[in-house]
């Protein structure tokens, strides 16, 4: 586990993709409290965030990309009696697989930002929703091929 004195390092990855000129999001419900959430985990030791959020968001949800610069920020949590201080980022969704790892615990929905944000219980996520759905509204391009 990547950690900095007694925190402990994760990333989230907010994952969307374009399709005919709208912008979707992707979120998934938590394992044990059915929260509708973003894909996220520990930066394991001799991991980068990069790819720890790759292989979240595959794991959790099924999904391949890439991760888009720059970091959208951090926030910090406690979770497992632990502190955690938690990096955002962007994640352009290719393509997804109908059968994923976690698939069986979790439900994964495409969704409009607006559906997203009444979805989203937790107030930083929602904050970082907003600021990657303004972001993408300045970008223009039609990709990921997903059900």
């Amino acid at each position: 586990m990547s950690k900095k004195g007694n925190v402990t390092g994760q990333v989230c990855a907010i994952p969307f993709r374009r399709s005919k000129g709208k912008i979707k999001f992707c979120l998934i419900t938590s394992l044990r409290k059915k929260r509708w959430i973003f894909p996220k985990g520990i930066i394991d030791s001799g991991e980068t965030y990069v790819e720890t959020a790759l292989k979240e968001s595959y794991e959790e949800a099924g999904l391949h990309g890439k991760i888009l610069k720059p970091v959208l920020g951090h926030f910090n949590d406690n979770k497992w009696n632990m502190a955690l201080r938690i990096k955002v980022v962007l994640m352009e969704v290719e393509s997804c697989d109908e059968r994923w790892p976690e698939a069986e615990g979790r439900e994964r929905r495409w969704v409009s930002p607006q559906e997203a944000l009444e979805m989203l219980e937790r107030k930083k996520l929602r904050t970082f929703l907003s600021q990657a759905w303004e972001i993408l509204q300045s970008e223009n391009s039609d990709s990921a091929t997903c059900p």
